[in-house]
């Protein structure tokens, strides 16, 4: 079992930024990727970026240049640096840690881009 917790979600003027941290704690040695996914209202679930265990990080098209996904081995954390936010990222924000036999899921992060 993985257990996921968020934090750092927020209400940003246009133009702003924010940096959404996720700690994972349980039985980290199984996790084999790590990524950040999100959820606007009325809309699917959609992949904001993820980066694997010694791999290179991976973004959606729409938060390419904006986004960064870093991790922090030594305190189980990974982070997403969220740079010129506009309106149309407004979502909640999922934590996602994937084992060879399970996914798993933060409580979700609620990130609001208005003025």
């Amino acid at each position: 079992q993985v257990q996921l917790v968020e934090s750092g979600g927020g209400l940003v003027q246009p133009g702003g930024s924010l940096r959404l941290s996720c700690e994972a704690s349980g039985s980290i040695f199984l996790i084999v990727s790590r990524g950040w996914y999100r959820q606007a209202p009325g809309k699917e679930r959609e992949l904001v970026a993820f980066i694997s265990n010694g791999g290179y990080p991976n973004y959606a098209d729409s938060v390419k240049g904006r986004f960064t996904i870093s991790r922090d081995n030594a305190k189980n954390t990974v982070y997403l640096q969220m740079n010129s936010l506009k309106p149309e990222d407004t979502a909640v924000y999922y934590c996602n840690a994937v084992t060879r036999s399970n996914a798993y899921w933060g409580q979700g992060t609620q990130v609001t881009v208005s003025s």
